[in-house]
């Protein structure tokens, strides 16, 4: 860490920025300011506290993004982003506020205890928020069939023909009527809400496979298709939410970055091991665990993963392979120990992690433009 230049802590706010301003060899600031979260307040505030020198800018990622960082990097000054749940908190510390917080920020950082974070580029985040997006349309088209489907049911409409939400189960619904104005007019709002959804789900779709097919990442998700269990969709997300798997060292870093590995609290002699972290990157996890359960089924290749290794690299199908033998394997020996399913899977995932990893380093070296 260089004690030479300013260390400046920001916390951000929607309507603020508190500031401050850790001066070369001090251990405590000597300034904090409050300004408006504004471009312009910004600059002035940057040009204020650099004047005798170059200053290194830190804040908490959070809601706001990273317009701060990206702004402050454009002036000509280090911006570094850090993550907020490692952020060190002292027992017995009970006293919050924005300008401890802001020192706070400033004397972590000079001591290297803060965990900075990688700044995704504009088109990595515009990626991102493409596929978040799909996943949000989601939450509503889930929500909208359950409110649909408890409203029928509390009117004891319920189809027991075929399974629901197909092509049957369509004409059904399309068939109900109700004898009172009130019961039809919520039920028609229901489906209305769902229909739209469903709309926006199969425009959105359209959309992420475009992006999928694009030039910065038709290889890449080529690739990860070659797996059992990740098709075009969990592919692109495992790629846009990770940003570059080469910031991890070994794969059982990235293993700890999906909150996939168990927590430890062990001390002496004793070895103390509980479920899973969850910290990390949750979008990763749910596709993870999502493909995991393909594993417990028969070992074979079908004719859908055929297809999909199709013209992609030996060793990429190789590394692929070697993660569907070894996971059913895996899969199969838990559950002959009487294991839960849910644990077996999640053990499962963890390790896919790292075949995700191995097969993300065969990728090409150029990023997305």
């Amino acid at each position: 860490m260089d004690h030479c230049s300013a260390v400046i802590g920001l916390d951000v706010h929607k309507q603020a920025i508190v500031a401050a301003v850790l001066p070369p060899g001090a251990d405590r600031a000597t300034e904090v300011l409050t300004i408006e979260n504004d471009p312009r307040a910004v600059e002035r505030l940057v040009k204020r506290v650099t004047t005798h020198g170059q200053a290194t800018f830190v804040y908490e990622a959070g809601p706001y993004g990273y317009q701060v960082q990206r702004q402050i990097a454009a002036l000509g000054q280090q911006a570094v982003v850090v993550a907020p749940a490692l952020t060190p908190v002292r027992p017995g510390d009970r006293v919050k506020t924005d300008r401890r917080d802001a020192e706070k920020l400033a004397r972590f950082y000079r001591a290297g205890v803060l965990t900075e974070i990688r700044v995704p580029t504009r088109a990595e985040e515009a990626a991102r928020d493409l596929v978040r997006t799909r996943e949000d349309i989601l939450g509503e088209r889930l929500r909208a069939r359950h409110r649909l489907g408890k409203f029928l049911l509390r009117q004891g409409r319920v189809y027991r023909e075929t399974k629901a939400w197909g092509v049957k189960h369509r004409v059904w619904l399309k068939a109900q009527r109700f004898e009172w104005a009130p019961l039809q007019q919520t039920f028609d709002a229901y489906l209305r809400a769902l229909e739209e959804a469903e709309a926006r789900l199969a425009t959105v779709d359209q959309q992420v496979y475009d992006l999928a097919q694009s030039d910065s990442y038709r290889v890449p998700v080529q690739y990860l298709r070659c797996l059992k269990g990740i098709e075009t969709l969990s592919a692109l997300t495992l790629i846009v939410e990770t940003q570059d798997f080469r910031r991890f060292a070994t794969a059982p870093a990235y293993m700890g970055a999906t909150g996939l590995v168990s927590a430890e609290r062990s001390t002496g002699e004793k070895v103390r091991r509980g479920g899973i972290t969850k910290t990390g990157n949750a979008h990763l996890r749910r596709v993870l665990v999502e493909a995991a359960w393909c594993y417990r089924q028969r070992n074979v290749v079908s004719r859908p993963v055929a297809e999909r290794r199709r013209g992609c690299s030996l060793p990429v199908i190789r590394i692929a392979q070697k993660a569907q033998d070894r996971l059913h394997r895996k899969f199969g020996r838990m559950i002959s120990r009487n294991k839960p399913h849910q644990v077996a899977v999640i053990a499962v995932a963890r390790e896919l992690a790292g075949f995700v990893w191995a097969i993300a380093h065969r990728f090409p070296v150029e990023a997305p433009a």
